[in-house]
């Protein structure tokens, strides 16, 4: 029993390792949060907690996804459903970048630079929330549909992961509304892409090279240890 854990735990050691390393940041951003608000008695902040729960369900719904999808028989029973859950809540991971614009109604009540650093911490720990989540799924597509289409995929979600943020940010729908009210939410995004403004476009363009910029970067130095074992 021993040795097939060990084994286990040696099998998996990378997956096991970024998981503990972002529930580590993850409760690093939560002791933040407190810290400042003993330090100001200032609740200015906090909303950022729950934005980061949000965060974490994508990945979770990938692991599953990706633990399903090892069994052929599984793969188009149960795989589908928590894909279009990953789907639906995945812009909640990279849109705690945009908190960022809080720093523009500057307060007193804690230094800047905490938080600074505090909006750093939580925004880094999304968007690895993110990535890690869009490479579980784009190995799904690669595996069963070949590397061609998991790029597709890949290029696909962080484009409508864009526009889902845009419309989070600024128009103020959220992942819930989906279920809630989604005639209403096809019906703006509709109206987004009939009469496109600068800004949206603008917006929409940059988040997606950013994410991408990341996402390639770490995707790239990831596959370096392949390369020195090939070498």
């Amino acid at each position: 029993m021993l040795k097939k854990i060990s084994e286990f735990l040696l099998r998996h050691r990378h997956k096991i390792a970024i998981f503990l390393l972002l529930a580590f940041s993850s409760i690093t951003c939560v002791m933040l949060v407190n810290a400042r608000v003993v330090y100001s008695d200032s609740s200015r902040y906090t909303f950022l907690v729950w934005n980061l729960f949000l965060a974490w369900i994508p990945l979770i719904m990938a692991y599953i996804a990706y633990a399903f999808s090892l069994k052929r028989i599984l793969l188009y029973i149960f795989v589908p459903f928590f894909s279009l859950v990953w789907l639906a809540f995945f812009p909640n991971a990279p849109y705690i970048m945009t908190d960022f614009q809080h720093l523009a109604n500057s307060s007193s009540d804690a230094p800047l630079w905490f938080d600074v650093i505090l909006l750093i911490w939580f925004s880094w720990t999304g968007l690895l929330l993110g990535i890690v989540s869009l490479y579980f799924m784009q190995e799904i597509v690669r595996k069963n549909f070949g590397k061609l289409l998991g790029w597709v995929f890949t290029f696909s979600v962080s484009l409508l992961s864009s526009i889902g943020i845009y419309l989070g940010r600024f128009l103020r729908w959220n992942s819930w509304d989906i279920l809630n009210n989604p005639i209403q939410i096809l019906r703006e995004s509709w109206h987004l892409l009939r009469d496109l403004n600068k800004g949206a476009v603008g917006f929409t363009a940059l988040f997606t090279a950013f994410f991408l910029f990341v996402y390639l970067t770490l995707y790239a130095f990831g596959h370096l240890q392949l390369e020195e074992k090939n070498d």
